[in-house]
């Protein structure tokens, strides 16, 4: 249990440093709010139409779409390191490699064929 009091110290020490910065900014920082501060603002461009319009799901199926591509294509950097130590040892490594590139290249034609990376 004595190996945890450094992390609880450390733990202990940030959340106060956030504290005291959050009290010190509320108390001593501007306070003139208007109309133009308090509109909405995202990403430099003003908000146009209604935040409840509907979405086609087609936003949504290539979000999916990405971050299941992405988080597939993080498995390469580990297989890289773990082939060019055991080059030598077995070529299982490239084998299988090989097969699951193929299996995320029939699901790249596959969804391309279908039309989803596409927009209206």
């Amino acid at each position: 249990m004595s190996a945890y009091v450094p992390v609880l110290i450390l733990m202990g020490v940030g959340m106060t440093i956030a504290g005291v910065v959050l009290v010190i900014t509320h108390i001593f920082g501007p306070k003139n709010p208007n109309v133009l501060k308090m509109d909405v603002y995202e990403c430099g461009v003003p908000p146009v139409g209604d935040a409840r319009r509907r979405v086609s799901v087609k936003f949504y199926i290539v979000a999916i779409i990405f971050l299941l591509f992405d988080v597939e294509a993080v498995f390469f950097v580990p297989w890289a390191i773990a082939y060019k130590k055991f080059l030598a040892v077995n070529s299982f490594i490239l084998i299988e490699m090989f097969v699951f590139t193929l299996i995320l290249l029939v699901g790249y034609i596959y969804i391309y064929r279908k039309g989803v990376l596409e927009w209206d």
